[in-house]
Formats: C-alpha cells, structure tokens, sequence
C-alpha cells in the first residue's frame, strides 16, 4: 500500500508520497490456504511520484501497484512514450491517463493525482485531479464548476485513515450518551505559505508512517518521502531519492 499527499494552495501545488512496496505472501501450508496473504516489504525505494518533464505535470500513484507484472513506474513511461504529444497539457494528459490504463487494465484498482497548470487566457490556472481505475473515475478536485471557483486544500490516497483522524471532525458520546460532532480547528489553505505547503506534506507522511510503528497492523508506509513542488514558473524537486551504494 502507500500514502500520497497533494497540497494545492495559491503559491502553487506540493506533491508527496512514501517509498514503501509491500505484497502478499500466500502460506503454502493446507491449514492457511484461506487465510488472506501475509503482507511483508518488498523495498523502501519505489517511485510513487512522477515528473512529466515535457509538460511539467507531476503524477502519484497509490492502489495496485503491480499490472501485467510490472510496476505501475513502468507503465508510466510507456504511456508518456506512446500516448503523449508536445501538444498536451494537464488536462489532456489526465483524460489520456485513464483511457491508457482502462484499456489496458480496465479492473486495476489503481489511482492516481494528477497535477499542474494550464494557461486560461493570460492566467496560469491550476489543475489537481483524482482518477481511479476500475471505476473510471476523473474528478478535478480543486474547482467548483458551478460557481467557477478555484479551490484551495489538500487530498490524500492510499493509506489514509491516520491523517483523516487528526483533521477531520470526530465524534463523541456526551453527557447523556449521545454522539456530538466534536469539529477540529481550520487548516486555512487559502493563505498557506509554498514553505508551509512542503512542510505539511512531509508531515503528512512522516506521521503516517511514525504512527504505523506503533500500531498492531502491517507497516505498508515508509522509506524516503518525495517531494515535488509544482508552480506556474516551473516544477522543482524538494526531495527525491537517488541510487547509491551504501
């Protein structure tokens, strides 16, 4: 499993991901053979975050990980290979996305943000979206069609149940044995700073994973993070890990 996070905020768009592959190991015993996979780690050092440099959009990818036997890295740049044009921007490449990976996977439970800017007359617009796989599922995340709004905000996948808890509105039993919306302060999006943006991205995943150590549950989120930042000036690394030799 994984856990990617986009932040999209005025100053520009923050996308970051864990590098952890895990998969499942089925008991050969005859006493296990229906008990689910035993899920172990595979590598800490899997790309989850992708840079298309021609059209400076930014990919993450969480779900299925593997198609056909290959990574979902793999399929990526095979995509960008044969089905992308010099022509094409964020939001053509979001279309072109799905339609590559429904025809040729067309029940991978696999997701994707997408991310970048596209030029609306004069104006360097940001585009953010989600795209599931199986269901054929397109959805732009940061505007409001209806009131032709730009939305400011963040959204995760994969692994995200610990992060949700420590953002959104819980619930608790009061005095009379009642449930009460209990409401978390705002996170202001709106005025966040791009230094802010990076930081609570990274947050965002070192919690994930700092709070998966200690829980009774597999360690499916963890190695390095990546972090790319993408604004209408250009896309920069903030952090990526390279090969090395220890």
């Amino acid at each position: 499993m994984s856990f990617v996070i986009t932040v999209y905020i005025p100053g520009g768009i923050v996308m970051a991901s864990d590098s952890r592959q895990t998969i499942g190991i089925q008991r050969v015993e005859e006493s296990a053979k229906d008990h689910p996979p035993i899920p172990i780690v595979s590598s800490d050092y899997v790309y989850k975050t992708f840079l298309l440099e021609s059209s400076q959009v930014g990919i993450s990818t969480f779900g299925e990980a593997f198609l056909g036997k290959m990574g979902t890295d793999f399929h990526l740049k095979t995509f960008e290979e044969e089905d992308l044009t010099e022509n094409d921007d964020v939001e053509s490449i979001a279309e072109k996305l799905l339609n590559f990976f429904k025809r040729n996977f067309p029940l991978a439970d696999t997701s994707f943000h997408i991310a970048g800017y596209k030029k609306r007359g004069k104006i360097s617009t940001p585009y953010v979206y989600h795209c599931n796989i199986k269901r054929a599922e397109l959805k732009r995340l940061n505007y409001v069609k209806e009131k032709d709004q730009i939305l400011y905000g963040a959204s995760w996948g994969g692994e995200s149940d610990i992060i949700t808890e420590i953002l959104q509105p819980a619930w608790m039993k009061d005095n009379t044995g009642d449930l009460k919306q209990v409401p978390k302060p705002q996170v202001i999006w709106d005025i966040m700073s791009l230094q802010d943006a990076i930081d609570f991205a990274v947050y965002a995943v070192k919690t994930t994973i700092d709070t998966m150590r200690f829980q009774a549950r597999p360690k499916t989120v963890g190695g390095p993070i990546d972090v790319l930042l993408i604004t209408p000036d250009g896309t920069n690394w903030i952090k990526r890990k390279g090969l090395m030799v220890e």
